[in-house]
């Protein structure tokens, strides 16, 4: 890797590892160095970022709010595919990743740096993430990846080195260094320490979005969530920005003890890895998308949408999300949403998510087809064909080996 970098944008949480990056990026390549810090929702004051880069001397600092932007082009996409990585996981960092990448890019470009950085490790999905949504949005941006890099290889060298440069370590409520937790408007992730011994069952500090089932209210809520070609727009009828609406139901589903998630995960560089997501208005929002689309989607179609789904999830979570295969995949998926419209009734109870109740102006449901009562729309003798016709092939296969179906070949 040349060290010939003039000006770098990092992806700047303002945390342990991205303020050691800091110090490391000017001490290794005499760069100038740009700050980005994205409000994606993950529940911080973002201040401190600010005067963190300002005490390091940053010239150049972008705070920006892409709350609405996050929920409404990547989240509500992805849960019109009702995606699923693994058949569990909401993607809930995944999904932040391509954003956070496009931001860098054009923050970049317009204050002419000729490289980027990101703060994730040699070992983890996210450094695949991030530098596929750069090279796809900018062939020939130069690429910096400290952990790829340097020696600061553990969490003990990485406090030595903040230490020894006066960098403030942050302490948790143990007064010990925190977990390692990546949180935005979909989701908070836990992974590390204890964490990483799968049979340990993980303790309930590292909750802190969700309380404990057994907890939740004696009472379920019932709640209602209107859908536009399967977008969610409103909550008990009253209309919400897209943010807004998550926000709501992380409020809702976390005081429900709704959206926790222990997960053994297989990351795409190879190895298994063990976190703790929570993900509560997420885990509402798929059961109500599931439940508008049964109303109103016509089988066949959500037939194949099942089928596609884990492939798309798996794009995401692999860091395709500017792959033509995935544009590809959301196009057929938004085709689906076309007539996806009403509202489904909900009831969150002790972290369950029940659906009790669909209606859509858009219905596929006739009760007069399906009712066990008298009809005047459907002939049951017509099904006898449609079996015979269906039976066909099975009734060939097993009457070759007992008869001969061609006796005219010898």
């Amino acid at each position: 890797m040349t060290k010939e970098i003039k000006k770098v944008v990092l992806a700047y949480s303002g945390g342990l590892d991205t303020s050691i990056i800091l110090k490391w990026l000017r001490d290794t390549y005499n760069c100038e160095v740009v700050t980005f810090t994205a409000d994606l929702g993950q529940g911080e004051e973002l201040e401190p970022a600010r005067k963190k880069a300002e005490m390091f001397g940053v010239k150049e600092i972008y705070i920006e709010d892409l709350r609405e932007e996050f929920v409404r082009d990547y989240v509500f996409p992805m849960f019109r595919a009702n995606a699923l990585y693994e058949g569990v996981y909401l993607l809930g960092t995944s999904i932040a990743r391509p954003l956070i990448a496009k931001r860098q890019i054009e923050i970049a470009r317009s204050v002419g740096a000729d490289a980027v950085c990101h703060g994730a490790t040699g070992k983890g999905n996210d450094q695949v993430r991030f530098e596929l949504g750069y090279y796809a949005l900018n062939p020939d941006i130069k690429v910096i990846a400290p952990w790829r890099e340097w020696d600061l290889n553990s969490r003990t060298k990485l406090i030595d080195y903040a230490e020894k440069n006066q960098i403030p370590v942050a302490k948790d409520k143990r007064g010990e260094a925190p977990f390692s937790v990546d949180a935005n408007l979909l989701h908070t992730s836990s992974e590390g320490k204890l964490l990483e011994d799968p049979w340990e069952e993980s303790p309930e500090y590292v909750y802190n979005r969700i309380v404990a089932p057994e907890d939740a209210p004696d009472k379920p809520t019932y709640i209602e969530i209107e859908f536009e070609k399967g977008d969610a727009v409103a909550i008990d009828g009253e209309k919400m920005s897209p943010a807004t609406i998550l926000t709501k139901l992380n409020e809702l589903g976390g005081a429900n003890g709704i959206g926790r998630l222990d997960l053994l995960e297989n990351r795409f560089v190879g190895m298994k890895s063990r976190g703790i997501y929570e993900t509560p208005g997420g885990t509402i929002l798929l059961t109500a998308h599931r439940g508008i689309e049964s109303i109103t989607l016509d089988g066949g179609a959500m037939h194949l949408k099942d089928e596609l789904m884990p492939k798309y999830a798996e794009l995401i979570y692999n860091g395709f999300w500017f792959s033509p295969e995935r544009e590809m995949l959301q196009a057929l998926i938004d085709k689906s949403q076309e007539h996806v419209t009403g509202t489904v009734r909900l009831k969150l109870y002790k972290g369950g998510v029940h659906l009790v109740g669909r209606k859509s102006p858009e219905s596929l449901y006739s009760m007069e087809h399906v009712t066990f009562e008298e009809d005047q729309v459907y002939d049951q003798r017509d099904a006898a064909g449609f079996i015979k016709l269906n039976a066909l092939r099975l009734r060939l296969l097993n009457q070759r080996g007992k008869t001969k179906i061609n006796p005219s070949y010898e």
